[in-house]
């Protein structure tokens, strides 16, 4: 006779296994399209990040890589990067901060901001009206539900796994 617990948790291991894929396909295609609905504007997915963290009220003053880095769950190498492209751009504006000099504050330049409220968001919101176009209130509420809920796990696993230094940002 087989345990009925073991073909639960092989149904389970399957199931993740295709969720995780999932998850990995949209990450490619929200690049690959939301790129695609911004690029007039000279923007990336990861662009958009960027200037969606900034545009935000309590980021207003700027935000420190540091910060930065953690609240959009990269490495502070891969942002370096991305935020250096952006201030070539002139989105942003990258300066020592007046607090602790040691540390650099991105902030929105007015060139980014006319980017990002005057020209990608509209466009963004059209994206979004495509891409949930068939989804309720209560799908997307759901989705955003068991989205966090993982997230908050993976955070859990990346901090048990963090080492001296690490400041948890995935890559």
């Amino acid at each position: 006779m087989v345990n009925p617990n073991l073909q639960v948790s092989d149904a389970k291991m399957e199931l993740a296994n295709r969720l995780f894929f999932r998850l990995y396909q949209c990450a490619n295609m929200l690049h690959k399209t939301g790129s695609r609905a911004v690029e007039a504007e000279g923007l990336t997915t990861q662009q958009w990040a960027v200037l969606g963290a900034l545009s935000r009220d309590q980021a207003g003053a700027g935000m420190s890589i540091g910060d930065l880095a953690r609240y959009l769950m990269v490495s502070r190498q891969n942002l370096s990067g991305l935020i250096g492209r952006m201030e070539r751009d002139g989105h942003v504006a990258v300066a020592a901060d007046p607090h602790d000099r040691r540390s650099r504050v991105v902030t929105m330049t007015a060139s980014g901001r006319h980017v990002w409220h005057e020209l990608a968001r509209p466009k963004i919101r059209a994206y979004y009206e495509q891409i949930l176009g068939d989804f309720s209130i209560n799908d997307v509420t759901h989705t955003l539900h068991y989205l966090l809920k993982m997230l908050e796990n993976m955070q859990r696993l990346d901090q048990d796994r963090a080492g001296p230094g690490d400041d948890g940002a995935a890559s």
